[in-house]
């Protein structure tokens, strides 16, 4: 059997609608080339027995097959990023109502989110980094109904100022007789541009930076004034 019949066929010069990766490349001619060495310097009084000949085949024709999911994957992940890139950007100028815990911390300065009280209140905020873990337990205290800021100063809770990245804040609130009080999060703005921080992408409201994994709960045509 000629082993050039066994080269795996790649796209031809004039093919614009896909190309083969240098990695996938790399992987197959490695397994091809330990495969065209081992036919070479086998006994010939002792050949490689066909079902074990069969067996390579095998394990060159799953990996290519692994190597091409992997391209339809990585595809289909660029096809997606670039369909949500496209759908922020046309929320550029609209005014839009999003549900948003995030405080960015980027070269000591804090830009803090928001939240709104339906009742008075005690109120309890507990700001978290990206990986779920505590770095702050923030007690403003009694509020009345209305909004405000999350005060923080972008120290943990052992004084320490907090690296530079994306941090979230979660708001408890309980009435005098100890019953939670409804709290929400959410910012209304005009959208005035999409900004990428640490490799994800925001929208830019005013001075705050909302995060595109929220909840975008109402899209409007922005009001002309004057």
């Amino acid at each position: 059997m000629s082993i050039a019949a066994l080269e795996p066929t790649y796209n031809k010069p004039d093919d614009t609608s896909s190309y083969a990766s240098p990695k996938r490349e790399t992987g197959l001619d490695q397994f091809l080339t330990l495969l065209v060495a081992q036919l070479k310097h086998q006994d010939p009084f002792n050949p490689m027995e066909s079902t074990e000949f069969t067996a390579q085949l095998a394990q060159f024709s799953s990996l290519e097959q692994l190597f091409a999911v992997n391209e339809n994957l990585i595809g289909i992940q660029k096809s997606l990023g670039s369909q949500q890139e496209e759908d922020l950007i046309g929320l550029i100028g609209k005014t839009v109502k999003a549900e948003d815990t995030t405080i960015l911390v980027k070269d000591g300065s804090v830009v803090s989110g928001s939240y709104t009280l339906e009742d008075r209140a005690d109120v309890t905020i507990v700001v978290y980094d990206s990986n779920g873990q505590e770095v702050r337990t923030l007690s403003p205290g009694w509020k009345d109904a209305g909004d405000y800021n999350v005060e923080w100063n972008g120290r943990d809770n052992n004084g320490d100022m907090a690296e530079d990245g994306i941090y979230t804040f979660e708001v408890s609130a309980k009435d005098e007789a100890g019953h939670y009080v409804t709290v929400n999060t959410y910012i209304t703005g005009e959208v005035t541009g999409v900004t990428y921080e640490y490799g994800l992408p925001y929208l830019m409201i005013g001075d705050r930076l909302v995060s595109t994994n929220y909840s975008i709960v109402e899209v409007r045509k922005t009001e002309e004034t004057g």
